[in-house]
């Protein structure tokens, strides 16, 4: 462990431990300044000028603020009580939770409200997973229950929340975090995008009577006589007649394979990415036969719903997943040649020189998928319509658009080594080819 990662974690240890203190420290700022302001006031000049107006007023503001301490803190001790014992008798009952992102779900998380204090709410959200937006609805039957709407796709094993109780002037609230072991599960925003072609590869066919010949088929392509081609395919009648030389060449047989393999590369903003390999897996565009797997995945995939939960898995919460394209290949189809598609974001990323070092070193040939949310070229867009565009993003669209300059230096360096070249916007839903025109 280097020195610079031994400080941030200490840094992010005294960052909680702070906050964990704060949590339980009982007036908020607004009650810490009143008490503050009405102690001096009574002091200086309910004490000390014996003025009897502010005198009563003082001594109402520290009534009121003591008797809202009491209601929140006796409520939040009863109610975190209540919430141990309903998590420990609905642990075993409890399932887990699959969403998608940008759309309000529910969780099945119900608490009654508050009822034995007056002036006292009870409110929460969920901190983990991140990039988590929570609604706390109450019904006819004065009970409240949990809403979500996840911003980014993610996949744990349990979730934290952070409960509240607080008085209605906003004066002390009591608050503390409690985690629940429970499956979660929220997959990315596919929004308008319309159904991919059939992903399929190009490989030799092994339909031949001799195993070890080469996939031949008829002598159809015909070229000029180079030294080193065989006399026998020379075109001798032809010769005859113009006195060129011409061979004829067997047609290489190709057809198309039943299995595919596709990866997905994980980046800052591959929400889009994720959406395409997830619309990809749905819609069966990789075929029948396939075998998918992602960053933060150790073996190959080869059903929907691990498919899925490998889509999910693929965006880290905390410290980055490793690039692990060679690793799938290596299990996936080894040394043999294949065809891979690959998904990843359409940005400029450190997984590029990767991706490039391992289509050296893999034989078959590869087809790369880009996807993004919309061209933002922020040189040419003024101040107010950055603003105005950011602000109508849908809450589950996680990453930016991608600079067409951008897109277009990445094209050129990784198109002549690609067999195709899909460019995805999930915004709109249309399809570019390789130099940005709609197809």
């Amino acid at each position: 462990m280097t020195m610079r990662t031994f400080f941030i974690n200490c840094l992010h240890t005294f960052v909680h431990s702070l906050r964990s203190i704060a949590g339980m420290f009982p007036l908020t700022l607004q009650g810490l300044i009143t008490l503050l302001v009405t102690a001096t006031a009574l002091s200086i000049y309910g004490y000390g000028a014996m003025d009897l107006v502010v005198f009563a007023l003082a001594i109402c503001a520290l009534s009121i603020l003591v008797a809202s301490l009491f209601c929140a803190v006796i409520s939040g001790i009863l109610i975190h009580r209540r919430v141990l014992q309903l998590l420990q008798t609905s642990a075993a009952a409890v399932k887990a939770v699959h969403v998608e992102a940008g759309y309000p779900n529910e969780t099945g998380f119900t608490l009654p409200a508050l009822s034995w204090f007056p002036l006292v709410k009870l409110s929460w959200r969920m901190v983990y997973p991140d990039h988590m937006i929570t609604r706390v609805r109450i019904d006819a039957e004065n009970t409240l229950h949990e809403e979500i709407i996840p911003g980014k796709r993610c996949l744990t094993d349990h979730i934290v929340r952070q409960f509240t109780v607080s008085d209605v002037l906003g004066f002390c609230r009591y608050s503390w975090r409690q985690q629940q072991d429970r499956g979660y599960m929220a997959l990315p925003q596919t929004n308008t995008i319309k159904p991919l072609p059939l992903l399929r590869s190009m490989t030799a066919e092994d339909g031949i009577p001799n195993p070890s010949g080469n996939p031949d088929g008829d002598r159809m392509e015909i070229r000029p006589y180079v030294p080193g081609d065989s006399v026998r395919n020379i075109m001798w009648k032809v010769y005859a007649r113009n006195r060129q030389l011409n061979v004829r060449l067997a047609e290489k047989s190709v057809f198309h394979s039943k299995r595919t393999v596709a990866y997905l590369l994980s980046g800052p903003n591959d929400e889009a990415a994720a959406a395409i390999a997830r619309m990809a897996l749905e819609t069966g565009a990789l075929g029948e036969d396939w075998a998918f797997a992602a960053d933060g995945t150790d073996t190959p995939c080869t059903t929907l719903t691990s498919a899925l939960a490998a889509v999910a898995r693929s965006r880290a919460i905390g410290r980055p997943h490793g690039y692990g394209l060679d690793g799938f290949l290596q299990q996936a189809v080894g040394q043999s040649g294949a065809h891979c598609i690959v998904f990843a974001a359409a940005e400029t990323a450190p997984w590029a020189k990767q991706l490039k070092s391992t289509m050296a070193r893999f034989p078959g040939h590869f087809s790369l998928v880009l996807a993004t949310d919309g061209f933002n070229d922020k040189a040419t867009q003024r101040v107010w319509q950055q603003i105005l565009l950011r602000a109508g993003e849908p809450a589950g669209f996680g990453g930016s658009g991608s600079s067409q300059a951008d897109l277009r230096n990445l094209l050129t360096e990784l198109g002549q080594l690609v067999e195709s070249t899909l460019v995805v916007d999930r915004k709109t839903g249309y399809s570019f080819d390789q130099n940005l025109r709609k197809v």
